[in-house]
């Protein structure tokens, strides 16, 4: 684990709650704080909750109760036009890109600097001259420098996602979402995208939260895990704490395959 020097507290999170349907709880009292430039990983079984607390803090959905304490400012009750602003300052990250197919990698990078432009302006794609060299020197940085203008259905996944960083990167956010990067990447580009991620956070010091399934991978890359089951935070602590009890405690009858994955990669 990475040593992290003690830093002010980014996000702050208190008694969030989240419901569907007829009494269906995502979330039930999650609490939890982030600090600039920590890396956590949030992991659990599928439908523990973990998508819907990612999108509760950037109000993509918007949470029953509870506060979300983002960069000193209250994120639930914003106007349209503040959520706006706020949103220019924590970064997406997405299992399937949620890129523009048809575009270049520099078009769909560029478009994380909607959240600064005027409606007109970004209908029209006036992006200064400034902007086109911050897009084309984060594509570079994440190893893309021969796909700067391929169309984005000429890429591989792990392709695209370097894409989704640099359109993160380029909005200069201070935290980033990531909604299992890697779910849909084989082993080896699922690597460069989580040593890029954790990259990001040491040398940037961006905040880095993303969900992750794979425990083994959040053990290697985390400053600190956050285990959910059914809507609940039943583990908040260091990587090297989380043992095959508390393992079982996130992931019931899910446990036992992936602490053998982890024993197994280990004895390698």
């Amino acid at each position: 684990m990475r040593t992290v020097d003690i830093k002010p507290t980014l996000l702050d999170i208190t008694g969030l709650s989240k419901s569907y349907g007829k009494g269906k709880l995502a979330l039930s009292d999650i609490g939890f704080s982030a600090r600039q430039g920590e890396f956590v990983s949030i992991i659990g079984p599928s439908g523990a909750g973990k998508s819907t607390l990612l999108r509760c803090i950037n109000r993509m959905i918007d949470a029953d109760g509870g506060n979300i304490c983002f960069d000193e400012t209250e994120v639930n009750g914003l106007s349209k036009r503040k959520l706006r602003r706020l949103r220019t300052r924590i970064g997406m990250i997405f299992q399937h890109y949620n890129l523009v197919n048809r575009l270049s990698a520099i078009e769909n990078v560029l478009h994380g600097r909607l959240g600064y432009k005027s409606v007109l302006a970004g209908a029209l794609g006036l992006y200064s001259r400034e902007e086109k060299a911050r897009a084309y020197e984060l594509l570079c940085s994440l190893g893309l420098e021969e796909h700067v203008h391929k169309r984005c259905d000429q890429l591989s996944g792990g392709q695209k996602q370097r894409v989704g960083i640099a359109r993160a990167l380029i909005q200069e956010p201070k935290l980033l979402l990531c909604d299992e990067p890697i779910a849909s990447l084989d082993p080896s580009s699922a690597k460069v995208i989580m040593d890029q991620l954790r990259e990001v956070s040491a040398r940037m010091g961006i905040t880095v939260l993303v969900n992750l399934h794979q425990v083994d991978v959040a053990m290697r890359y985390s400053d600190r895990i956050i285990g959910v089951n059914q809507g609940r935070i039943v583990y908040n602590g260091d990587p090297q704490l989380l043992t095959d009890e508390r393992i079982h405690h996130i992931y019931g009858s899910e446990a036992g395959e992936l602490i053998m994955d982890i024993g197994g990669q280990h004895a390698g």
